[in-house]
């Protein structure tokens, strides 16, 4: 009973606002991090990265849009898994064993907070 009464929070519209706020802060914060990425993966793993984000903002759009989310929050919950893996490769310092990692363990921590508010 109660994870219905949880979906159905979900659904207001004002719960859905807040996660597109959070989505555009967590934007802001990660948009600069990339630009700090090593130039082997400025483009590709950053690129992923970015597109992952405003993927999950696109989303968040269209949630508030939508009757019927909840294919919609499916299709985010499944981003935001993906944003989280392509966080966890850029700060493992294995991507590269004898670079410094993209990420440092502090912003990484950081940005996975944001993510965790999504």
């Amino acid at each position: 009973m109660e994870e219905i009464q949880q979906e159905e929070k979900k659904h207001n519209g004002n719960d859905i606002f807040h996660i597109k706020e959070k989505i555009y802060e967590m934007i802001l914060y990660g948009n600069p991090q990339l630009k700090d990425f090593p130039k082997t993966e400025r483009y590709v793993l950053a690129g992923d990265i970015r597109k992952t984000m405003y993927t999950m903002l696109e989303m968040a759009v269209r949630l508030e849009k939508k009757y019927h989310k909840k294919t919609t929050l499916q299709d985010l919950d499944i981003e935001v898994d993906v944003l989280r893996n392509l966080l966890r490769l850029a700060k493992d310092p294995n991507l590269y064993p004898n670079q410094k990692p993209c990420l440092n363990f502090h912003t990484w921590e950081v940005w996975m907070r944001k993510v965790d508010e999504i």
